[in-house]
């Protein structure tokens, strides 16, 4: 079921789900999972990967994991890893708008609520000049005014425990080889990459490939169609060495890197993909994974 086609608006979306937030997670999951998956989750025997994630949501509890969803505090985590190199360069972290003078930033930057996960409250400037600075700080508002409720809206207990929404601005990574960068995401479990998620063309015809630490496709995708096989890129050896590093920490985390012109930059770290509703295809996929996911 597509319910973004039958509720078009996301803040009704979110108001919606706020209405609901007495209900308790152990039966909103299931009801959710309902809708976006189209049958009802195996929790008391969970075999998928996407079962298992409705049961991370609800039971592991490290308090490591809301400093790791902060996209500024997960750079202390990271620097913490003893990996400080890989951050991209950070401009300035900002607690209002008023803070911000976009004077003094460069032509080129990207734009990032702290709290805002899934790839939202995101905005790339690829040159100020041409950009409206007057929307650009609208937007940064309706971030600033949303206020998240006190349960998360797909009940990921990471981001119940966070801090205050903040804004970071951070240098804007470019390919010289590529119109827009190449996202690895590597899938650990006890800190062991066993697949990477490759998305290519994220802003114009959005692709994807899954392949194993031998970079040989495994012939799936989830969210997005399936794009034509790349080549092993550079210093794959070392993305795996720098995934297993971040993620020895917990039973599953999902690593975001960036492989640009030969130098590795840290993305992210992704403790519930798509909420745990991300369908693969083949379906089968979903059980693979599952297999890995030992604890939860």
């Amino acid at each position: 079921m597509n319910y973004k086609k039958i509720i078009y608006s996301r803040k009704l979306r979110f108001r919606i789900l706020h209405a609901f937030d007495w209900v308790p997670d152990s039966i909103m999951l299931r009801i959710q999972y309902i809708v976006k998956m189209g049958f009802l989750p195996n929790l008391k025997h969970p075999a998928r990967f996407t079962e298992k994630l409705q049961l991370y949501k609800m039971k592991y509890r490290n308090p490591v994991m809301s400093q790791c969803v902060d996209k500024y505090e997960v750079r202390k985590y990271v620097e913490g890893k003893g990996l400080g190199h890989i951050l991209n360069e950070l401009y300035g972290v900002y607690g209002s708008i008023d803070e911000i003078d976009f004077d003094k930033l460069p032509d080129k930057f990207v734009i990032k609520s702290t709290t805002g996960g899934g790839g939202l409250d995101v905005i790339v400037v690829k040159d100020k000049a041409k950009s409206d600075i007057a929307t650009i700080k609208h937007t940064i508002a309706a971030w600033r005014k949303h206020k998240k409720g006190s349960v998360s809206f797909g009940r990921e207990w990471a981001y119940s425990g966070m801090g205050p929404s903040r804004v970071i601005i951070e240098k804007y990574l470019e390919s010289s080889t590529c119109q827009d960068l190449i996202d690895y995401k590597f899938f650990c479990f006890n800190g062991e990459p066993k697949c990477v998620q490759v998305d290519t063309g994220r802003f114009d015809g959005h692709q994807q490939n899954y392949y194993d630490m031998q970079w040989q496709s495994l012939g799936v995708h989830c969210t997005y169609p399936e794009g034509p096989i790349l080549p092993l890129p550079q210093n794959f050896d070392e993305m795996k060495r720098l995934a297993s590093q971040l993620s020895s920490d917990f039973p599953f985390v999902r690593v975001d890197l960036y492989n640009v012109n030969g130098r590795i930059y840290f993305g992210e770290l992704t403790f519930y993909p798509s909420s745990g509703y991300g369908q693969f295809h083949p379906d089968d996929f979903d059980f693979v994974l599952g297999r890995y996911f030992t604890e939860y």
